[in-house]
């Protein structure tokens, strides 16, 4: 493992951040380390294990040569720019090169006060600590593009928020970096050009290498170009699994394309495509069905920063971008579309199919049908047995359109069949619908649960649900319950950010 120098001190301008160092903590003590994650990033074992290692991802003692730093961004939140955000309870203390070579941010999520912290505390409690740990490493093993959790470290002090006093924790997270569609609001919001322009160089060298060979102002748009396929293709991966992110703010919107900022995220349980959990997010803004939509708006706000790149003249500029953005529609679709054909284990997209589609849609919304189990329930099915079919009927209601749709379906399967001329099997039609729906997602009540546990000194249900998120599409007789829905009780009506 090779530590190196923290490279936003090289490639961003000074103003882009503020040198901090983390705050120290009395009593650090490891609570969950993610040795695979250990392991790629050829991290020694003292870094994973132990007093040290406890020290350390509690940012009591930092990495060799380590010059800490938060970053400053702004953003718009629900719908209101913001012209100064920035970590304020974050920092990045430097870089990891892993075993393939590539470079990875390490940053404390927890680690006291910065110059960005507006009269927070900087401190982050054990259950937000835990819930990003959880959720961000299912969704990488769900195979979304996600920042992930490297260790989570207790403080042993007490953080004072609304709901009473909480255990204090500290999140490693490791991300290939930490730019925002935020980052470039700020310097928008500044006026200054040059800054936006060293940062649009700076993701292009990061994120988009490829796109280093484009003359400029052309690599501006094609800039803008890429990140509106990457958000396109993000999202579409979200939707797949149920995923409501809660926050879709600009400043939480990371130009990697990896899944950020995991507050009151949750999944969805029955089928309600104008579903959300944020406590936060009072008039549905950022609902399941909304995500797409934002992720459009959220592309038109970091357009209109890189205008003064794009074109002089703003006139051209504002064509130009209008003439990227106005392609993001159609690859979301195209993509969404593809997406559901998987799921339905479909091997093309054919007239017709986006109309069952949302037949089954319909009548999953209307029984109230579990959202992951119906779709694993499909891929566990033969749907030319008339028994396995009478069990998807009564999924769906058992109604007289719950019939003709398995019908529909049927046809549609066997008409694909017939094409194939045999190239396709109905085995291997399984295979693909098995790794597309997951039988294993973090549900919000089995989350609540062991986060609840954690905080009363008992991490070991947590580290089961972990166990059984990590093989999400293995079919895990021993953890059959953690596919069932909530019961009535157990249904939880709001995620809370508990920054």
């Amino acid at each position: 493992m090779t530590t190196i120098r923290n490279r936003y001190l090289d490639w961003l301008p000074s103003s882009g951040y503020a040198e901090t160092a983390p705050v120290p903590v009395r009593a650090p003590s490891l609570l969950l380390v993610n040795e695979t994650l250990g392991a790629e990033l050829g991290l020694p074992p003292d870094w994973l294990q132990g007093e040290s290692a406890a020290q350390r991802w509690a940012g009591n003692q930092l990495p060799p040569d380590s010059r800490p730093i938060a970053l400053a961004y702004a953003g718009h939140q629900f719908g209101q720019p913001v012209p100064q955000l920035g970590d304020g309870r974050a920092v990045i203390i430097g870089l990891a090169l892993d075993t393939q070579g590539s470079t990875w941010d390490l940053q404390l999520k927890g680690a006291g006060t910065t110059p960005f912290s507006r009269m927070g505390d900087g401190r982050a409690g054990i259950g937000p600590v835990l819930r990003e740990y959880i959720v961000s490493e299912a969704m990488h093993a769900l195979g979304i593009p996600t920042t992930r959790s490297l260790a989570a470290v207790t403080t042993g002090e007490r953080i004072a928020r609304s709901f009473g006093p909480e255990a204090g924790a500290v999140l490693t997270r490791v991300a290939s970096s930490h730019l925002r569609f935020g980052s470039f609001e700020y310097f928008a919001h500044r006026g200054d050009v040059a800054a936006l322009r060293q940062l649009a160089d700076t993701a292009i060298s990061w994120h988009f290498p490829s796109l280093d060979a484009h003359p400029t102002p052309d690599r501006w748009l094609a800039l803008l170009d890429a990140l509106v396929d990457q958000t396109a293709a993000l999202i579409v991966e979200w939707l797949r699994v149920g995923f409501i992110h809660g926050v879709m703010n600009t400043d939480n919107m990371a130009l990697s394309g990896e899944t950020l900022d995991y507050g009151p995220c949750a999944f969805m349980d029955a089928y309600e495509p104008g579903q959300f959990f944020s406590s936060v997010d009072r008039g549905g803004r950022y609902a399941f069905d909304q995500q797409a939509r934002i992720g459009h708006w959220n592309l038109a706000r970091l357009a209109e920063c890189l205008l003064p790149l794009i074109d002089e003249d703003s006139d051209r500029a504002v064509s130009a971008a209008e003439r990227v953005l106005d392609t993001y529609r159609q690859r979301f679709e195209d993509r969404y579309q593809a997406m559901l054909a998987r799921k339905l284990g479909l091997s093309d997209v054919r007239d017709g199919d986006d109309v069952i589609v949302e037949r089954l849609l319909g009548l999953m919304a209307r029984q109230g049908a579990d959202f992951t189990n119906t779709f694993r329930q499909l891929s566990t099915a033969p749907l030319d047995n008339q028994a396995s079919a009478d069990t998807l009927c009564a999924l769906l209601g058992d109604t007289r359109e719950a019939h003709d749709w398995v019908v529909a379906y049927q046809q549609r399967l066997r008409s694909e069949d017939a094409q194939m001329a045999g190239q396709s099997t109905a085995s291997e039609r399984q295979a693909r619908m098995l790794t597309t729906n997951p039988a294993f997602i973090p549900r919000n009540h089995q989350l609540e649960a062991v986060l609840a546990a954690a905080a009363s000194g008992d991490i070991a249900p947590a580290q089961r649900l972990l166990s059984v998120l990590m093989r999400p599409y293995e079919t895990q007789p021993d953890a059959e319950s953690f596919a069932s829905p909530p019961r009535p009780e157990e249904q939880i009506a709001a995620t809370f950010c508990g920054t």
